[in-house]
C-alpha cells in the first residue's frame, strides 16, 4: 500500500465487521485497498473479494496489492451506483458485507492529474472517472454568478457562496481559470484572505472545491442509486457499512438506513455514528471528520 495512504476507522471496523472465510464482500469504493485488504484477512479460498471504482490507477494498485490473496478477488472499473449490475455481471446473488468509503484517498489528493488539491498547484480538473466529460474548470468558466453561487452553497454549505462567484466570473473577464492555484486565489479574495493564512482548522477554499467534486462526479445522486439498490443485494444478516466524510452524505445515508429500518428490512447497528478516536486524529487527521454507520439486513 503506498505509504501515504491510511484506511480511516480500521480498528473500529475490525470490532463491528466480523467475516467469515467464505463470506462475499463488496468493496464499492476501493480505492488503494486499504480496507479491502483488512476485509481479505478474514476470507479464505471459499471467500470472494469485490472491488469497485472508477479509477484507474486506484484499481491498478488495488490489483497489485490483492494479488497474492487466498480469496476470490474480482475488480471491475464501475460506480458504485451500478452495484446491482456489477454483481449480476459476476454472478453473486448477495453479500454478506457491502462496504463504502466515501472520501477521496490520499493518492488522489496527489495525483496532478485529478487536480483535486488546493494545497498544489495543479489542471483544474476533479473528475475522478476521466472518462467523464465536464471538468471543474468547465463549471467554474461557464456558469453563471447565480448558479454558480447556488452550487456552491448547495453542495458545499459555503455562506459566502456569492461572494466567491462573483469573484470568479469577475476574474474569468481577463482569463480562464485554468488550475487549481488560480482557483485558490480568487476564493481567498473574495473572503479577504491569504491563501496560507488559515483562521480555521479548514484551508478557505475546502468548501468550494467540495462543491465542484461532488458536481463533476455527480456524487449525491450516485450515492442515492448506491443506497437504494443496497437492501435487495444483501444476504439476510449482512451488513452495509458506509463511511461519510461530510454532513450531505452522512445524512443521505442517516435517512436512508432508518427509512429502511422503518419497513422491516434493516436493523440499526450504530444507533450514532463511529468516530475516530483521538489517537487515530492524531496519526490520520484526515479521520476527524469520518463517520461510520452501519445497517445488518433482516
Amino acid at each position: 500500500m503506498p505509504a501515504e495512504h491510511k484506511p480511516v476507522l480500521a480498528q473500529r471496523i475490525r470490532e463491528h465487521l466480523k467475516l467469515k472465510s467464505d463470506s462475499v464482500v463488496v468493496d464499492v469504493t476501493i480505492g488503494f485497498a486499504g480496507h479491502s485488504g483488512m476485509f481479505a484477512e478474514s476470507l479464505g479460498r471459499e471467500g470472494v473479494l469485490i472491488g469497485l471504482d472508477v479509477d484507474q490507477k486506484c484499481l491498478e494498485t488495488a490489483r497489485q496489492i490483492l494479488s497474492n490473496l487466498g480469496c476470490k478477488v474480482l475488480l471491475l472499473r464501475r460506480n458504485f451506483s451500478e452495484i446491482a449490475d456489477c454483481l449480476n455481471q459476476v454472478g453473486i446473488e448477495g453479500a454478506d458485507l457491502i462496504f463504502a468509503d466515501l472520501g477521496v484517498c490520499s493518492g488522489q489528493l496527489a495525483d496532478i492529474d485529478r487536480g483535486l488539491s488546493f494545497i498544489r498547484d495543479m489542471k483544474l480538473d476533479m473528475r475522478l472517472d476521466d472518462r467523464l466529460e465536464v471538468t471543474a474548470a468547465d463549471i467554474v468558466n461557464s456558469r453563471d454568478a447565480k448558479d454558480l453561487a447556488d452550487l456552491i452553497f448547495k453542495f458545499g454549505q459555503e455562506r459566502a457562496s456569492r461572494k466567491i462567484a462573483r469573484s470568479i466570473v469577475h476574474y474569468r473577464k481577463a482569463a480562464k481559470i485554468k488550475t487549481t492555484s488560480e482557483l485558490v486565489n480568487v476564493i481567498c479574495r473574495a473572503l479577504g484572505c491569504s491563501p496560507t493564512a488559515r483562521r480555521s482548522k479548514i484551508h478557505p477554499a475546502t468548501k468550494t472545491f467540495q462543491a465542484l467534486r461532488i458536481a463533476v462526479n455527480n456524487e449525491l445522486d450516485n450515492l442515492g442509486k448506491f443506497l437504494d439498490a443496497m437492501p435487495k443485494l444483501l444476504k439476510k444478516g449482512g451488513r452495509a457499512a458506509v463511511i461519510s466524510f461530510h454532513s450531505l452524505e452522512d445524512k443521505m445515508v442517516k435517512e436512508n438506513f432508518r427509512q429502511n429500518k422503518s419497513a422491516g428490512i434493516y436493523n440499526i447497528i450504530t444507533k450514532k455514528p463511529i468516530m475516530a478516536l483521538r489517537p487515530e486524529i492524531l496519526d490520520n487527521p484526515r479521520s476527524r471528520s469520518a463517520k461510520l454507520r452501519i445497517a445488518e439486513k433482516l
